[in-house]
Order: C-alpha cells, then sequence, then structure tokens
C-alpha cells in the first residue's frame, strides 16, 4: 500500500510538473483574451433605402427641375434650360467625385472650419468595404452610397441658380460659374454645416478621456477636445440644418439674386408678357420635385427607421400646407387661384420644411408650411415688384427666402415641447443617443447666425465669381440673340419643330 500510495504521488506530481511547462496538455483550454468589440457592418436596409433616396434626388434635377424651370421659360428658350440644369448636374457629379466629396467631408487642417482637404481626392482609399457614420451609434452605411447621396444635393444646388436669371446668361458663362460656384462656394458650405466625425467617434473620445482619469488628466482633456472640434464652423456653433436649408437653398437662393442683379433685366421686362410657354410641363416637374424630395429629406437621415418616417410625414404635410396656403392667399388678394401659384406654393413648403424635416413634429410643420407659402407669395409678388428685379423664376423668393424662414423656424419648432424631437447630444451618455437640454434664445441665435453667414458667404462670393466671369468671356448673350432665343443662339436647335 505504502509503495502504491509513493508511486501514485510521484505520478501526480510528475504529471502537475508537465502541466506547468507546457498548459496546452490540460485537457480544458486556457481562457482566451478578450477581443475588441466587431466593428459596425451596414444594414442592407439602410443600405437600401439610401441607394433609392440616391436615386430619388437625382430625379428631382434630371427631369424634375429641368421640366420645373423649361415649363416657366417662353418657348424659344426651354431647350437651353432643359440644356444648362442637365449640364450642370454632369458637372458637379464629375467635380464631386474628383475633389468635391474630399473638400467637404474630410480635415482641411489649419482651414478645417471652413473647408476640408485633399485626403480623399479621386475617391482615395475609398472601396466597398469602406463605411460612413450616419446619426446612431454603431450603425454605419457603405462609404459609396453616402458618397452617392451627397453627390445628388452638389448636382442639383448650382442647377437652382439657373432660374434667376434664365433666357439671358451665355451658356459658356454658366459653365464656368458653375464650376467656380461649386469649387469655391457650395464644397465650403456642406462642409462647414455637416462635417463632423460621427457619434462613434465622439463616444470613443469621451470613453478614452474617462479611462484616462477624466478632464484632470491635461493631455487626454486636449485630445478630447481636438476630437469634438474636427468639424465644420457652422456645426460647432450648433446650427441645425437637416438637408440642406442653409447648404442649398439659401446658398443658391442668394446667389440667383445676384446674379440677376448683375446681368440686368430681360428685354421687355414689364412692358412684354413674358408669360410660362408650358405650364403642363412645370406641373410634370413640380410633381416629380415632391416626390424626389421624400429621398431628398427622408433621405438624410441615413438610416431607415422612424426619424426617415418622420421627415416624410413633415414633407407631406408642410408641402400641402403651404400649396394651399399661396392658393388662397393669392385668391383673396388677386381674385383668382392659379395653379402657377399652388405650384410655387408646394416648392416654398418644400424648401422651408428641409432644414426642419428630421427635428419638427408634424404640426409643426403644417403651421412652418401655411406661413412660409403666405410669405413666399408677398415676396414673389408685392416685393418684388416693388423693388422691380428680374428674378426670372423666382428663385430668391422661394429659395432663399424660404429657406430662411424654415432655417429660422428649425430653431423653435426642434423643442419637444411643441412636438419636436429635441437636440441630439452625444457627448452626456457616450455610446447612447440622449436629447439635450433645449434652450430657445440659444437655438435661434445659432440659427439666425448661420442664416446671416450664408448669405454673406454666398452672396459675396457669387459677386465675385459672376464679376470675374464677366471681365473674362461676358456674361450675357447679345440683344439678337435674347430675341432669337437662346435655344438657337446657344445650342443651335429647338425645344419643338412644328
Amino acid at each position: 500500500m505504502k509503495l502504491r500510495n509513493v508511486l501514485a504521488l510521484g505520478l501526480g506530481g510528475a504529471a502537475l510538473a508537465a502541466l506547468l511547462i507546457e498548459p496546452s496538455l490540460a485537457q480544458s483550454p486556457a481562457p482566451e483574451a478578450i477581443s475588441p468589440p466587431p466593428s459596425p457592418v451596414p444594414n442592407k436596409g439602410d443600405t437600401a433605402w439610401m441607394l433609392v433616396s440616391s436615386a430619388f434626388v437625382l430625379m428631382m434635377v434630371v427631369p424634375g427641375l429641368a421640366l420645373f424651370y423649361g415649363g416657366l421659360v417662353r418657348t424659344k428658350n426651354m431647350l437651353s434650360v432643359l440644356t444648362q440644369v442637365f449640364a450642370i448636374g454632369c458637372i458637379a457629379c464629375l467635380l464631386w467625385v474628383t475633389f468635391g466629396y474630399s473638400l467637404s467631408f474630410t480635415n482641411g487642417g489649419g482651414l478645417n472650419d471652413f473647408v476640408g482637404g485633399f485626403s480623399k481626392a479621386f475617391l482615395k482609399g475609398v472601396d466597398a468595404n469602406s463605411v460612413a457614420a450616419t446619426f446612431s451609434n454603431g450603425v454605419v452605411i457603405p462609404e459609396y452610397v453616402y458618397i452617392c447621396f451627397q453627390m445628388t444635393f452638389a448636382m442639383i444646388t448650382p442647377a437652382l441658380i439657373v432660374g434667376a436669371f434664365a433666357e439671358r446668361m451665355k451658356f459658356s458663362a454658366l459653365v464656368v460659374f458653375s464650376i467656380l460656384w461649386v469649387t469655391l462656394i457650395y464644397f465650403p458650405m456642406a462642409h462647414m454645416v455637416w462635417y463632423w466625425g460621427g457619434p462613434d467617434v465622439f463616444a470613443d473620445a469621451a470613453k478614452k478621456l474617462a479611462a484616462a482619469g477624466g478632464e484632470a488628466n491635461a493631455a487626454a482633456k486636449a485630445e478630447y477636445d481636438a476630437v469634438l472640434n474636427d468639424a465644420g464652423m457652422l456645426f460647432k456653433w450648433g446650427a441645425l440644418d437637416f438637408a440642406g436649408g442653409t447648404v442649398v437653398h439659401i446658398n443658391a437662393g442668394i446667389a440667383g439674386l445676384v446674379g440677376c442683379l448683375m446681368l440686368g433685366k430681360r428685354i421687355g421686362y414689364g412692358r412684354d408678357l413674358l408669360a410660362p410657354h408650358s405650364l403642363t410641363m412645370t406641373t410634370i416637374g413640380a410633381a416629380l420635385l415632391w416626390v424626389g424630395w421624400f429621398g431628398f429629406n427622408a433621405g438624410s437621415n441615413l438610416e431607415s427607421n422612424g426619424s426617415a418616417a418622420l421627415a416624410m410625414l413633415n414633407t407631406f404635410v408642410a408641402t400641402a400646407a403651404a400649396a394651399i396656403s399661396w392658393l388662397f392667399v393669392e385668391w383673396a388678394l388677386k381674385g383668382k387661384p392659379s395653379l402657377l401659384g399652388m405650384l410655387s406654393g408646394a416648392i416654398a413648403g418644400l424648401v422651408a420644411v428641409t432644414p426642419a424635416a428630421g427635428f419638427a413634429g408634424p404640426m409643426g410643420s403644417i403651421v412652418l408650411g401655411l406661413v412660409a407659402g403666405a410669405a413666399c407669395f408677398i415676396m414673389c409678388s408685392s416685393v418684388k415688384n416693388a423693388l422691380g428685379y428680374d428674378d426670372s423664376l423666382d428663385v430668391f423668393g422661394v429659395h432663399c427666402v424660404g429657406g430662411i424662414i424654415g432655417a429660422i423656424a428649425t430653431g423653435i419648432l426642434v423643442n419637444p415641447a411643441l412636438g419636436g424631437v429635441g437636440i441630439p447630444d452625444y457627448t452626456t451618455k457616450p455610446g447612447e443617443l440622449t436629447v439635450g437640454t433645449y434652450e430657445l434664445a440659444t437655438q435661434v441665435m445659432a440659427q439666425l447666425k448661420a442664416v446671416g453667414f450664408t448669405i454673406l458667404w454666398s452672396g459675396i462670393g457669387s459677386a465675385i465669381l459672376y464679376k470675374l466671369v464677366d471681365l473674362t468671356i461676358g456674361l450675357r448673350v447679345t440683344q439678337e440673340e435674347e430675341r432669337e432665343g437662346l435655344d438657337i443662339a446657344d445650342h443651335g436647335e429647338r425645344a419643338y419643330n412644328y
């Protein structure tokens, strides 16, 4: 027995020694090291929605805007407007993937408050596996999809300007001006309003700060502040712009006003009948714009969820309210309700709800639409006639004025007490989307600052670009060409041959 026990103890000791030398000999595996959480993977539903939204916004450019504007000019200029809108869309598309996306959505170093850099020029470093942040922690979409979506915004914004000086600007001058304007005005504006790191970047920075001991660690706090400050200037001001009230509509609207003033009035303005040649075409275009605008507004949520549904609902009701508002105000003041008035009101409602679409509640959006429809009617009739400027298709009266109303109203309607969703706070509880404290004066002031800056940025910048083009190749066609019509003078063909 004693010999057997001694042998057993000896064998057990040998086994223990072997396990100490080589743990893999044990029957149970050693515990594995804790691996970091997996990187977010795009959801197919979000991806599909954003692909559809991108196509919807393209539909707003062609055929939507092209037909809407084309129907409003005279027959001899219909083809020229179609060509201008289509050409600008194509030019902006190519500029976007060449350097526009990089200037809009990358860090610009010392100029980061105003514009991005060239780190993603020619889409360097972007492939099918690259992702872009949304507005929710842990939710991403393919970066190619985000590039396509934002590209359609860059395509339609300069095309909106065309309506202000329709029927009198050289096509060559328009091409050069559009290239300069998109590069020097639009791309920086998109960066200033929409560029930021995203919710996950904010959350990661907050977690690193906490792990390093909090704000007492000066180096960690500086690194945290650098992450939060890696954003465009208007974004850091706290200005809210869900889908482009400042970036698209005020930006294009004020550029249009400057353009029509610098080119001067059309021959016969105020004396001859310069009526639209086809309100049928304009109606088709307006209807396509409304449908496409669901991609514009609801797509700006970047995810297929309840917030996208809210933006879609707001786009329905604000548009309807503005169309009815313009219709009845015009009916009361002029004696008859016009189709053109109702269509113009619908566009005014779409413009006004654009910055507020994901922030306001449906009832607030209805009120916004009613106000925008009436205000834009007064601007496009009484004020325009009193001042005497020839904004051919009311780009300033609808897009700039409607955009200003919507941008300022966003600061009010985001209030949860008025049915709004509140202001998102990505820093208080890292990793969770929470609603921050709302202060009416603070938010409205941020909106007013954004509106004022956009007017100055685009107004002054556009005036310089118009003058530069005028001094080099000239802005306006000759009187003979204007009387003949730009279809023949610029393009050598007609919209209609009968």
